[in-house]
């Protein structure tokens, strides 16, 4: 007999609640937008913002307040340090905003104060990377453009699966390409253009009446927003692999709607005991809701040891990744489908007028 988490059969009214579930996903997205806004926007580490870093190991435990002391007096703005690797390596990273002056010159000047204020301690400087500025902005434009490609295709994909509406999807990605392009003349800086595109892509599925889609979409923006907020929260950088472990999510958010959804549309045809499309999705939710946690807990098991034991170098993507399956999981029952139900059919006459 398998391991049973949730008991089958199960009926919880996943729709009665759904009042309490908005209320608490607004609540999440005001505060991390709240924090976005005091803070002037995410915190971009080098490979968005520009700057140097320096990987250094020491030879002997030394703290990381003795490294950032030994580094007081040495010219250089923005100056972070962190300890890198596992615990006992003695590795440290040394990053700094500045990229104007040459990565000699740094070496020169970090090598000049290790010397002074080390006390004697072997040191050993690893790696020197720089980030020019233009590079930084070219990475942030690319990265924000990915994030949006996946949502958009995602929708097209959501579309034509579950509504078999291949040539509306068509038409409405068209309609987006055209509207993005248009905002673009305008100048606009690329968080806001596509900030923009988002949401001409979800207006564009509320009015084309591409209502899986609509919900699927929704609940994408919400994983990314909450996360991202989050992140702001507790003072996060934002880096290339903050964006993988943005794209994952998507990812796997869009997994847990899909099984969701399928589910609605199976027991929407057969029409099983039920009288309303809330009882429809409610009975969908319940049947999927073992697989879902079992799916969910078995990830954050494994993704929760990176936490703990990956070191430094993916601690933030191992956090990202328990922030954004737990919220996925939380948005595929508590904000897809109840969009599903707000949108699309109330009975199904109308189900099947949409599925015609």
């Amino acid at each position: 007999m398998g391991l049973q988490i949730i008991k089958p059969n199960t009926t919880i009214d996943f729709i009665g609640i759904k009042k309490i579930a908005f209320i608490l996903s607004a609540l999440l997205i005001l505060a991390g937008l709240g924090s976005l806004i005091i803070k002037g926007g995410p915190k971009y580490g080098i490979d968005f913002a520009g700057g140097m870093i320096v990987q250094v190991k020491i030879e002997k435990d030394t703290d990381v307040n003795m490294v950032k002391d030994a580094l007081k007096g040495v010219e250089l703005p923005g100056l972070v340090v962190q300890t890198f690797g596992l615990e006992g390596d003695h590795e440290y990273l040394i990053r700094t905003s500045s990229s104007n002056i040459s990565s000699e010159e740094v070496r020169n000047r970090v090598n000049n104060a290790f010397q002074a204020n080390l006390d004697g301690a072997s040191y050993d400087i690893q790696r020197l990377e720089m980030v020019g500025p233009k590079v930084g902005a070219d990475l942030r434009s690319k990265a924000l453009e990915a994030l949006f490609y996946a949502v958009l295709l995602i929708a097209v994909y959501i579309s034509g699966r579950f509504e078999q509406r291949w040539t509306v999807a068509g038409f409405m990605a068209a309609a987006l390409g055209a509207g993005v392009y248009g905002i673009g003349l305008l100048g606009l800086d690329m968080g806001w253009l596509i900030i923009a595109a988002l949401a001409i892509t979800v207006g564009l599925c509320w009015y084309l009446k591409l209502n899986y889609a609509l919900g699927a979409v929704t609940a994408l923006i919400h994983d990314v927003t909450i996360t991202i907020g989050i992140f702001s929260i507790l003072g996060k950088e934002f880096d290339l692999t903050i964006i993988a472990a943005l794209l994952t999510i998507i990812g796997y958010s869009l997994n847990d709607t899909i099984i969701v959804f399928d589910r609605i549309r199976e027991n929407s045809n057969a029409r099983k005991n039920t009288n309303s499309f809330a009882d429809v999705i409610n009975l969908s939710v319940n049947q999927t809701l073992s697989r879902t946690i079992m799916t969910s807990l078995t990830t954050l098991m494994v993704v929760f040891c990176l936490f703990v034991l990956g070191g430094s170098v993916i601690h933030d993507f191992a956090l990202a990744l328990l922030i954004g399956i737990g919220v996925g999981t939380y948005s595929s029952i508590f904000v897809a489908s109840p969009i599903l139900l707000g949108f699309g059919p109330s009975d199904f006459a109308k189900q099947d007028e949409v599925e015609a």
